[in-house]
């Protein structure tokens, strides 16, 4: 392994960890740990590439020192989890980038999640639907094995209800071929935004999956990478439930 290997995987678990302490200095405890896990895991794979002696130790301690202090996290969650005490809360500031989907719930789907239900008002217009198939598509990409979403939503009243169910009964059909079944179902009546996934965990961001900002252009910086696009000020509050209801 060069050098240069080991000097890009050094400044990778750096930047990991950096964000690690961050988020636990901000009480974001679930996302901290899985940042500490990472970055622990990238210290390690430098601690075996290298010669150095001197290195080793330093690298032993700080490793030594990033599990404690990941396994006293572990411990924390879980018990609050096991009290059912536990509650995040994030805001998102006005043109904050980096809060893609995969970034804001991967923390949260663990092997063990099949199932998730999203109650959703506004899965109606175009960028909207957009917005749910890219959560779809992010669901797909973790490793859990989800084989089933729920939706919940209300059902456009005006001229573009045709677009509404025929873009949600094409994304069904192509679910069905990565063998996710997808249960739509429609209420005028429901105003509250959560997303609740079988493993406990409760996610309700105050805009809905609908907080990106619309690009300038499509050929504009975030049109396609939503890490990168600009999003709108909402709040994001995390929970966690033994009992998962159905919506």
């Amino acid at each position: 392994m060069t050098q240069n290997h080991v000097s890009g995987m050094e400044s990778s678990a750096i930047s990991v960890l950096k964000r690690a302490v961050e988020l636990d200095q901000s009480s974001r405890f679930q996302e901290s740990l899985v940042c500490y896990q990472e970055g622990i895991q990238l210290l390690i794979d430098v601690l075996k590439a290298v010669k150095d002696d001197s290195k080793k130790i330093h690298y032993r301690e700080k490793i030594k020192g990033y599990m404690n202090r990941a396994e006293q996290l572990k411990i924390h969650v879980n018990q609050m989890k096991e009290d059912g005490k536990y509650h995040e809360q994030m805001r998102i500031l006005e043109n904050a980038t980096g809060y893609s989907y995969e970034t804001l719930f991967k923390p949260y789907m663990d092997d063990g999640l099949t199932e998730v239900w999203v109650e959703d008002p506004y899965i109606r217009h175009i960028h909207q639907l957009y917005n749910f198939l890219r959560f779809c598509e992010m669901v797909l990409k973790t490793p859990c094995k989800v084989t089933k979403i729920h939706l919940l939503t209300s059902q456009d009243e005006g001229g573009s209800s045709s677009q509404q169910v025929g873009a949600l009964s094409e994304l069904k059909q192509s679910l069905q071929t990565q063998g996710v079944s997808l249960d739509i179902e429609y209420s005028s009546s429901i105003h509250d935004r959560e997303i609740r996934f079988d493993n406990g965990w409760i996610i309700k961001i105050g805009r809905g999956l609908d907080y990106f900002k619309k690009p300038p252009g499509r050929f504009s910086i975030g049109y396609c990478d939503y890490d990168l696009r600009q999003c709108q000020e909402t709040t994001v509050d995390i929970f966690h439930t033994k009992h998962t209801k159905a919506l």
